[in-house]
């Protein structure tokens, strides 16, 4: 991708983060990242989560940045629309976080999101996580904004502290995380819309004005709130990190056992896209199909 359009992808970035609130959804390939895109999203989200459980492994920080980079540089060439890279505790130390901003830059993306747990880290919402020191996770914030090379790529800079030190340790974590130059905040695994109200109100009494950015995963700590209602709480993007992947799996689930049972997917075609709407999808003409 040459470096116009790369750089056109992060202005747009932060031009929507800016401008209202945006629905983010969860890209875990390439052609899903084209559906997103071709609903209206404006924006693709590519999870540790799910990119690890599409390799048969869980969120534990099994991916190396070159899988990441493979699999994520894929989905953001795939379309026209800005993609944000979940770059879990950013690979190691501040040496590992800037190679990492270099490479994703590479790769198309338009921003990259790291997050303060120990490496070996857990899903955000299960219990038994560990943070590094505060400082440890502004330096590498710090190498992270010296290793751009498009001043416009977005460093998300994510806490857990909520499950571990307390919501006013989490706004504490993200007020220095700004300092050392964060471009978005991402807090983790609140548990109610007053403490996302709460964590909104601090930032802003503290004179940030960076984008928040909220995760709206499900069977989490998290309860369900809608897009519009993080609009009214502050926050300018709302994640959906694993919500297809999860869908598409259950729907192969049923199939698979129905396939077993009956021995025919007949019963399935009305809930399939058709051989013309994949290759619509796929941007693909073939003079022989009718």
């Amino acid at each position: 991708m040459i470096e116009g359009k790369r750089s056109t992808k992060t202005s747009r970035l932060r031009e929507l983060l800016a401008t209202g609130t945006r629905t983010i959804p969860g890209a875990f390939n390439a052609l899903v990242a084209m559906q997103i895109e071709q609903s209206g999203h404006e924006i693709v989200y590519v999870s540790g989560a799910a990119i690890s459980a599409c390799h048969g492994v869980p969120d534990i920080g099994l991916l190396t940045l070159s899988d990441m980079a493979v699999e994520a540089g894929r989905i953001a060439r795939a379309v026209s629309i800005p993609t944000i890279v979940d770059a879990d505790t950013g690979y190691g130390g501040p040496v590992q976080v800037a190679e990492a901003v270099r490479v994703f830059e590479e790769a198309n993306l338009a921003g990259m999101q790291i997050e303060d747990q120990e490496m070996g880290k857990k899903c955000g919402h299960l219990s038994g996580k560990h943070l590094v020191p505060i400082g440890e996770m502004a330096a590498k914030i710090e190498a992270a904004v010296r290793a751009k090379k498009d001043r416009k790529f977005m460093i998300v800079a994510r806490t857990d502290a909520r499950g571990v030190e307390g919501l006013e340790a989490a706004v504490q974590r993200a007020t220095t995380y700004v300092g050392a130059g964060a471009d978005a905040l991402f807090p983790e695994a609140l548990e109610s819309a007053e403490e996302f109200r709460t964590f909104a109100r601090e930032i802003a009494k503290r004179g940030i004005t960076v984008p928040l950015i909220a995760n709206m995963t499900e069977f989490g700590k998290t309860p369900l709130l809608s897009v519009a209602e993080f609009e009214r709480l502050g926050y300018r993007g709302v994640l959906f990190p694993v919500t297809g992947l999860r869908t598409a799996l259950q729907a192969v689930d049923r199939l698979l056992a129905e396939l077993r049972l009956f021995g025919s997917q007949k019963d399935w075609l009305h809930r399939m896209m058709t051989r013309r709407e994949l290759y619509s999808l796929l941007r693909y003409t073939d003079t022989h199909e009718r």
